[in-house]
């Protein structure tokens, strides 16, 4: 077992790169997306595959080499999956639930994993390499696509917004909102001047890329990270409440000044409705919701006779938790962030300074995705980024693996 747990770099590395193609999972369902998947469905499969058998390999992992009390998020985790897994059951597609509540389980397993084995020889250096290599890739293939034009139906579609892989905008917005924090951190506490260096790249390409987004979202999202990693910085907490004021405005001016910029007039007033709709389906469906992407069927019931006639989800992330998980859901959700947030401010404090650097830039960019979820839903944030980077953020604090 101990030569098969060597092999633990190559399973981490290997799923941060496969991030960038988890959105085409969407195509899964039988609900029909508002965007276009690049990813051939044989390839879908495939990286689905291939994630499962890695879960398979971290489980047997976490068995052979468990650490007791060190998974503090693990019940609060296990808790949001039932929930979710409830609802699924007794939704509106049980199949189609079921199989998106299992992906979700997935992402529990990899939180584990990094929990337990980032401190193993080579794990963070693989970790940092792939993630970043992946990102930056994604990123500026997204910007090719814009600049070329290709392919035709996305660029028409979205008016000239960068999506790549991501079947939507926000979507991409929102994994640039995670990734960018957690490059600049990388670049900054890097061993190796090549790492350093990749990461400042991968900094300035995500940057570029999230302005090509043109997610108003998006960029708040960016804003409300950037401002919470300025504001743990600053050594005086007066100065880094003004700092992070700061960058909000600046947030607001931009979002301001571009809030029709390449996007259609009439989306601007679509929200409302949706959420006025999520609120009917709440009201109908308090406990447990209708289940895991199952919002579109009862929005084409509820819906006003002037709003649009399709809603994929509910335009906020919170709201479609509640609407599609119930009241159980959402709170499991809640005390997974509440549990999150009181674990790694214990780990911060005791944290070295690069550790606690990482730490707080993997939260700077769970505290953007919240922000940006307030008007937005994104699946890659579900499937694909918050319970990694919950787990990456409480291994980073741990401080071990600079020893590694």
């Amino acid at each position: 077992m101990s030569k098969l747990r060597a092999l633990m770099p190559i399973a981490m590395g290997s799923v941060y790169a496969a991030v960038p193609l988890f959105p085409a999972f969407i195509s899964l369902t039988s609900v029909a997306f508002p965007g276009v998947s690049l990813v051939p469905a044989p390839l879908v499969y495939g990286v689905l595959a291939y994630v499962v058998l890695l879960a398979i390999y971290a489980t047997a992992m976490l068995i052979r080499y468990p650490a007791p009390g060190k998974q503090p998020l693990l019940l609060p985790m296990v808790a949001w999956f039932s929930a979710s897994m409830l609802s699924a059951l007794l939704g509106f597609d049980p199949l189609a639930g079921v199989l998106f509540v299992c992906i979700f389980g997935l992402g529990i397993v990899w939180h584990c994993a990094l929990v337990r084995f980032f401190a193993d020889r080579h794990v963070a250096p693989a970790v940092f390499w792939s993630y970043l290599m992946s990102g930056t890739l994604a990123a500026a293939a997204a910007v090719a696509m814009v600049a070329s034009h290709r392919p035709a139906a996305l660029y028409a579609i979205f008016h000239g917004r960068a999506t790549g892989t991501f079947i939507l905008p926000g979507e991409l917005a929102a994994y640039l909102v995670v990734f960018i924090p957690i490059a600049y951190a990388i670049s900054r506490i890097a061993r190796t001047a090549a790492l350093r260096a990749f990461g400042w790249v991968a900094v300035a390409v995500g940057l570029f890329t999230l302005f090509e987004t043109h997610s108003r979202a998006g960029w708040m999202g960016f804003a409300a990270a950037a401002a919470f990693l300025v504001a743990v910085q600053m050594p005086r907490r007066r100065a880094g409440v003004l700092a992070a004021t700061a960058v909000v405005v600046v947030g607001l001016i931009a979002v301001s000044l571009a809030f029709n910029v390449q996007h259609n007039p009439s989306e601007d007033y679509t929200r409302v409705a949706i959420w006025n709709a999520a609120a009917q389906i709440i009201d109908r469906f308090p406990l447990t919701g209708v289940g895991p992407f199952d919002f579109s069927r009862l929005y084409a019931v509820v819906h006003v006779p002037d709003a649009d006639a399709t809603a994929f989800h509910a335009h906020s992330l919170y709201l479609t938790f509640f609407a599609e998980l119930g009241i159980l859901g959402l709170s499991a959700f809640l005390w997974n962030a509440w549990s999150l947030g009181a674990s790694l401010r214990r780990r911060v404090r005791e944290a070295p300074p690069a550790s606690a650097l990482l730490a707080l830039a993997a939260a700077a960019g769970l505290t953007g995705v919240a922000v940006q979820g307030l008007i937005d839903t994104m699946s890659v944030v579900i499937f694909g980024l918050w319970m990694p980077t919950m787990g990456f953020a409480l291994a980073a604090a741990a401080g071990n693996w600079e020893e590694a």
